[in-house]
């Protein structure tokens, strides 16, 4: 395989040069046909996992002789990782001040990981291919319930690996898009755990004094998910808070797909250049629009 950057058109739109289609166990997710039966099914237990938890799984959406192929990507693209280690609130942010001694936007925790962009995940790769599928945007707004999906048009956001090594861990916190859709290719031998606590906030209501339980480890609201390789997550992560904990043993890698309902999405400049350590000239372009929904990034 050839690891050269990859090239996008004005929308961010890759079309790979291998046929990746074969990739999903389309025996068991006839994604071909949404209308099917057995797809009907699928796209029922995803909403309602949605709307009842913020999070849908689809197990072993991709075949087992694929996995390997794909775990194979994600650890020869790993060493271009960029690795951060830093201390944020769970909004991305330094601690404010401004609020009192304890106060959510005040508590910060130490988020370890590494993150290869999109625009170094070369465009004949399965996992490019899988992104690009138009059947997986139809599937995730099938799951979504909305008409249409779109990528990302951030050259970077829209495909990342996200590798995290033993002695790493995500800490708490939301992301920056309504949704994420994920695969995992690589599945820790021990810790790695996805935590999450369902829609813990809404447009305009932060709700600190949940978030606040959370962080002191009083919270009944924390669900876990212990994804296998193969599987398929949607989650909802601008409004339920959520993280990994620490990587005991092994490596976890897990692909991250960006669709976002209306076209045009590109992270901010702040969060790009905190997260990623670099931004782009899309980037600084698209400044001027951000969330209208009243909640921190």
């Amino acid at each position: 395989m050839t690891l050269e950057q990859a090239t996008y058109d004005a929308t961010g739109t890759v079309t790979p040069t291998k046929d990746t289609t074969t990739m999903v166990d389309t025996d068991r997710y006839p994604i071909d046909h949404l209308d099917h039966p057995a797809m009907r099914s699928v796209i029922a237990a995803a909403r309602a996992g949605l709307q009842q938890e913020g999070c849908a799984r689809i197990p072993g959406f991709i075949r087992a002789e694929s996995r390997e192929l794909i775990a194979r990507e994600t650890a020869m693209l790993s060493p271009r990782a960029l690795h951060s280690s830093e201390a944020y609130t769970p909004y991305g942010t330094g601690p404010d001040e401004s609020f009192p001694e304890g106060h959510p936007r005040r508590r910060t925790h130490r988020t370890t990981s590494g993150s290869v962009t999109r625009d170094l995940i070369p465009a004949d790769t399965a996992i490019q291919g899988i992104y690009t599928d138009p059947r997986m945007r139809a599937l995730v707004a099938a799951c979504l319930g909305a008409e249409e999906v779109f990528q990302f048009a951030d050259p970077m956001r829209g495909l990342i690996i996200n590798t995290m090594e033993a002695g790493n861990e995500l800490g708490w916190h939301y992301d920056a898009n309504e949704f994420i859709v994920s695969l995992m290719t690589r599945r820790a031998d021990a810790g790695g755990v996805f935590e999450y606590c369902p829609d813990l906030r809404s447009p305009g209501n932060e709700n600190y004094d949940d978030v606040r339980a959370v962080l002191d480890g009083t919270s009944d609201k924390v669900k876990r998910l212990d994804l296998q390789v193969g599987d398929l997550q949607l989650f909802k992560g601008r409004y339920s808070l959520h993280r990994v904990n620490r990587i005991e043993k092994g490596a976890r890698h897990t692909v991250i797909f960006g669709y976002a309902r209306e076209p045009g999405f590109i992270g901010s400049v702040e969060s790009t250049k905190r997260v990623y350590g670099r931004v782009m000239q899309e980037h600084l372009d698209a400044e001027h629009r951000r969330h209208g929904d009243g909640l921190a990034d």
